[in-house]
């Protein structure tokens, strides 16, 4: 394995592979390039969702800057002068609410005085999140309750002190949700995946753990971040509801380290759960130093099945825990970046973070 210091200077993608992204709005290359359109004079991020033009009417330009000085004003659309992956502020507005008052119950008059139209929040947290943003507020108090139970205190407490206004409601929420009864849950090891959110350089990220450990850690805007939740969901046969866990806590403090460039090796303990094959993928990815990258091919050749590259490249598609199981490690055999869930802008930002060259 070897560093590729000659992978990250920053270059545009040919243009029919620019092309291609643009007019098949593929997230994927957002933060890569933006493309300038002649006819109405905005230029827009690749995954714009606005009617395409024409080939022969557009151009493309590195970054932001370059399309400004040329003449281009900013698609109000897909807004390209906002970084990519950066949430909207009325969203952290949302959720600095929810954690300031966990047990207190918002309701769409409460949303609309902080300015947010429920239905703008519906939409944007079930395409980030995986559910609703009353489906999130409810299970954070569910959550809260949990560990309130945990804790010792008294059934009656924590039904009404987490924003039920009855014991009854609040079994049924609390049994539909865990699969348990409340009483049943003060000692079952292990029930839930908790989660929550993790700010960072690249934008805001979903982490999940359990008793045992961290089991996801993905960016909010990746397209198959909904699908992985689901299938983790199934594979730990576990119920997803946010709030705060140690293992979280752990992840949170050594990703500001990593990203400030303190940090080479994780300790969070992992909980990742696939096909066999998935699995020793996952394991050899751990094993890749950090500021080193290995071939799709050389990688498939260390989990004893030589000439599977593809095979491994949808092992790495799969891999649920971004970053802390390095698969933008990965690279093609000409040295080419290959493909990143999160978009190939962040894993060029994650290898010239690790190899010291400038993103």
């Amino acid at each position: 394995m070897t560093a590729q210091p000659a992978l990250f200077a920053p270059a545009l993608p040919p243009r029919a592979e620019m092309e291609r992204a643009f007019l098949e709005s593929d997230p994927s290359y957002d933060g890569l390039f933006v493309t300038g359109v002649r006819t109405t004079g905005i230029f827009c991020r690749p995954s714009c969702r606005a009617r395409k033009p024409l080939p022969g009417n557009i151009e493309f330009f590195a970054g932001v800057r370059e399309a400004l000085f040329a003449g281009y004003r900013p698609c109000r659309r897909c807004d390209p002068a906002t970084p990519p992956g950066t949430a909207p502020a009325w969203v952290k507005t949302l959720l600095d609410t929810v954690e300031a008052h966990p047990a207190r119950r918002l309701h769409d008059e409460d949303l609309r005085t902080l300015g947010v139209e429920p239905a703008r929040a519906r939409r944007y947290f079930l395409e980030h999140y995986g559910m609703t943003f009353h489906a999130y507020c409810r299970g954070r108090r569910l959550s809260g309750a949990l560990r309130q139970l945990r804790s010792g205190e008294a059934l009656d407490d924590v039904a009404l002190g987490t924003g039920w206004e009855s014991h009854s409601g609040f079994r049924e929420a609390f049994t539909r949700t865990f699969g348990t009864a409340p009483g049943a849950a003060r000692t079952a090891p292990d029930a839930v995946v908790v989660m929550t959110t993790i700010d960072t350089p690249l934008g805001p990220m979903v982490a999940g753990a359990t008793d045992a450990g961290l089991c996801l850690l993905e960016f909010t805007d990746r397209r198959m971040l909904e699908a992985q939740m689901r299938r983790l969901q199934t594979l730990l046969k576990q119920p997803l509801v946010p709030g705060e866990h140690p293992h979280l806590a752990l992840a949170r403090e050594e990703l500001a380290r990593y990203f400030e460039g303190t940090l080479t090796d994780f300790t969070v303990p992992l909980v990742f759960r696939g096909t066999p094959f998935e699995e020793r993928v996952w394991r050899e990815l751990c094993r890749i130093p950090y500021g080193k990258t290995l071939s799709y091919a050389a990688l498939a050749a260390k989990v004893h099945s030589p000439g599977a590259q593809r095979a491994v490249g949808r092992a790495n598609g799969m891999n649920r825990i971004a970053i802390v199981i390095p698969c933008h490690r990965v690279v093609n055999s000409d040295g080419k970046l290959g493909g990143y869930g999160g978009g190939l802008w962040r894993k060029h930002w994650l290898l010239g973070l690790e190899t010291g060259k400038s993103a």
